[in-house]
């Protein structure tokens, strides 16, 4: 069993390595992959890993670290490397302090943890000169947090450009160490709508593009009760929308020719995120008239439902390592990206989605333990 002090420190350590995502942030001294990748990678590597520092975005790799099994059959545990902003944050979000049985700051919970896990155990087995049971590629992930999915989608096309095994993916959310078998897809439209400036005090002569986009958002209104009657009895709820961004206006006495707005579409199973894509931008285009709309999809793809069936064997294995009942959750994730790997994929990961995101961060050193301990037993060779 791993020691509780020895766990917490190696989360802790790794949130003092500050990568918070660049779009969220310009501070250059806290945003960016690459510090904890490369300090990770160095990590994997003094436990016999075979590493590699993969190009993404500029400076930003994801990490890519093998260790040889004793079988055949490959386990890839994802864990993204970026998180939220911190500006928000009380105290120092960095500090990594270790305090009332938890382990604080950002990235503590979602999801550096899960690194300080699996290179724990892994460090064990190599101290009794025992290699995995099965072969684990740990991976670090860029941008998960915003920006499309960049990190997993590049990893899912290596993966398949080059032909490697995947049997199974774990893929690191805080799910208080439950299964989580899947989750909602989901494609974002952003909104220029185009208008025509004049005079406040002659309204008649312009074309408010405000007006335009309060008459978009009825109409995503409209959608959203619709999508809400049809969700009962679908596998993890219907979709839904709703705008949650919205820019306007350029000075009081001026109607405003412009007007940008964010929404985002969750999507079900058995939903095309191309096709309600294409069913939202002709009702905002429709709504804005005599304005002109352009919308264009987010990140340039949307990702379908992930949904991995309860009673496969995985799930089944996860549920009795876990003692927890396998669930679905409403926030998404790196799976949405890997729907063309073929192998079982599975949510997992210590603490909760409550703490995330939040003011102040933090993880259960008790729940730490609990998944260092179904890590153990996955990955071992007898």
């Amino acid at each position: 069993m791993a020691d509780p002090i020895d766990l917490a420190q190696a989360v802790a350590q790794l949130v003092r390595i500050p990568s918070v995502n660049p779009l969220q942030c310009d501070d250059s001294a806290i945003t960016g992959e690459l510090r904890l990748a490369e300090h990770l990678a160095e990590w994997a590597s003094d436990l016999g890993a075979t590493v590699d520092l993969d190009p993404v975005i500029g400076d930003r790799p994801n990490l890519i670290a093998r260790f040889e099994g004793e079988r055949p059959e490959v386990v890839i545990v994802d864990a993204h490397l970026d998180t939220v902003a911190v500006d928000h944050m009380d105290g120092d979000p960095f500090d990594g302090r270790i305090d009332d049985g938890r382990v604080y700051g950002r990235g503590s919970v979602d999801t550096k943890a899960t690194f300080a896990l699996v290179l724990n155990v892994l460090a064990e087995l190599r101290a009794a000169g025992r290699r995995p049971g099965p072969t684990v590629m740990l991976v670090g992930t860029v941008s998960e947090e915003i920006g499309g999915l960049p990190g997993a989608r590049h990893l899912a096309r290596r993966l398949i450009a080059n032909g490697d095994r995947v049997d199974r993916m774990i893929v690191a959310e805080p799910t208080v160490c439950a299964p989580v078998h899947g989750h909602r897809g989901g494609v974002g439209l952003e909104v220029c709508l185009h208008g025509h400036a004049a005079h406040s005090s002659q309204p008649h002569l312009g074309a408010n593009a405000i007006s335009a986009a309060a008459r978009v958002i009825t109409a995503i209104d409209i959608e959203q009760e619709r999508l809400a009657r049809n969700e009962s009895g679908l596998a993890l709820g219907g979709g839904s929308v709703s705008v949650t961004e919205i820019r306007g206006g350029v000075a009081r006495n001026i109607i405003p020719d412009r007007c940008e707005f964010y929404t985002g579409r969750r999507i079900a199973p058995g939903e095309d995120p191309a096709a309600e894509f294409e069913h939202l931008r002709s009702l905002i285009t429709d709504a804005a008239m005599p304005c002109t709309a352009e919308v264009t999809m987010a990140g340039g793809r949307g990702f379908p439902a992930f949904l991995t069936e309860p009673t496969d064997p995985f799930v089944v294995e996860l549920a009795r390592l876990t003692g927890e009942a396998p669930i679905t959750v409403g926030y998404g994730s790196n799976c949405a990206a890997y729907d063309a790997i073929d192998a079982p994929k599975v949510l997992f990961g210590p603490g909760s989605i409550d703490q995330a995101h939040q003011a102040v961060e933090w993880v259960d050193i008790d729940q730490l333990l609990k998944a260092a301990d179904v890590y153990r037993r996955l990955l071992s060779p007898t």
